[in-house]
């Protein structure tokens, strides 16, 4: 039976030495039953030496605070997207080579079995930019769509707009046609008189599906974000993304890093507001004060004085 020692040379060593001879010694007497009182004796101070054991060396170890869950990406999205991050979802995943859009060149990076690798190295800095975009939007006043009208990225657009508040909305089912160019027929002359029915940016998950609506943009003068695949022409749209856009993850990815940008945005709103309405407040109560002053400072005139003759 092994004892533990104050004063040890190294504790490290010397703890897994005896961590793994108690071990041994109770996968031993696991491995039959007790069977006299001697067996048993030996088993609780085994343990019991396992236990001392283990609480003396635990400020030696690491506490782990957080797990990754597979809809991180959904619910609890980064700041700030990585390589590794697109890489493992897939977004360098484009079409057939043979179905590579001309145009698509600058961000391929090359070929493997008949498939078209797109480059993340130009996928970063434009996501990048893009959320530069999205979060002057935001920081402005402005409204923000999100467009993903597949069953599998329905739910990332939903909580991308849950994320602006009364800045952001969705279109997860179908762009009705004629929603921008004929707008005062759709929604009639006092709605659009009353409210903002042309939003101020709209991002798109699957620009295929969306061509109406890209085009109505462009006729309205609305800016366009959209994910670029390898069988799409990225001039369709103002700030595109190349990225895989069959892939859910790296929907969520972009989606996510967007929507956090527009949120800074309306923060910074936020912040500038209530800088500006201290500032109010303070030259109002300024005014006051030098009204006071005035006032005070005014010599008191007698009744005869007063009094006009």
């Amino acid at each position: 039976m092994h004892s533990l020692r104050l004063r040890l040379s190294n504790p490290v060593r010397f703890s897994f030495k005896f961590c793994k001879n108690c071990t041994r010694q109770l996968s031993q007497q696991a491995q039959g039953p007790l069977e006299t009182e001697n067996d048993w004796t030996d088993f609780q101070q085994t343990r019991t030496s396992l236990k001392t054991l283990m609480d003396a060396m635990s400020q030696y170890g690491s506490t782990q605070t957080s797990q990754w869950s597979l809809r991180d990406s959904l619910h609890r999205p980064t700041k700030d997207a990585t390589l590794s991050a697109l890489l493992a979802s897939g977004a360098h995943f484009g079409h057939a080579s043979s179905r590579m859009n001309p145009n698509f060149l600058p961000y391929a990076y090359g070929t493997r079995a008949g498939i078209t690798l797109i480059d993340l190295d130009h996928t970063l800095p434009l996501l990048r930019r893009a959320a530069k975009v999205v979060r002057a939007v935001a920081a402005n006043d402005g409204q923000i769509v999100f467009i993903g009208t597949r069953a599998d990225i329905r739910p990332v657009v939903q909580k991308a707009a849950q994320r602006l508040g009364t800045q952001g909305f969705h279109v997860g089912d179908r762009w009705l046609p004629g929603t921008l160019t004929n707008k005062w027929q759709m929604f009639g002359h006092e709605t659009v008189r009353s409210k903002r029915i042309v939003p101020d940016l709209v991002i798109l998950l699957n620009p295929i599906q969306n061509m109406n609506a890209i085009q109505e943009c462009a006729l309205s003068n609305v800016p366009t974000i959209a994910i670029v695949d390898s069988n799409v022409d990225p001039r369709i749209v103002m700030y595109p993304i190349p990225a895989n856009d069959e892939s859910p993850r790296t929907a969520e990815i972009i989606a996510g890093v967007l929507s956090i940008a527009g949120r800074e945005g309306i923060a910074i709103r936020e912040a500038e507001t209530q800088r500006m309405r201290m500032a109010v407040d303070s030259a109002w109560e300024d005014f006051n004060k030098m009204q006071v002053m005035q006032d005070t400072r005014q010599p008191q005139r007698s009744d005869a004085e007063a009094f006009d003759y």
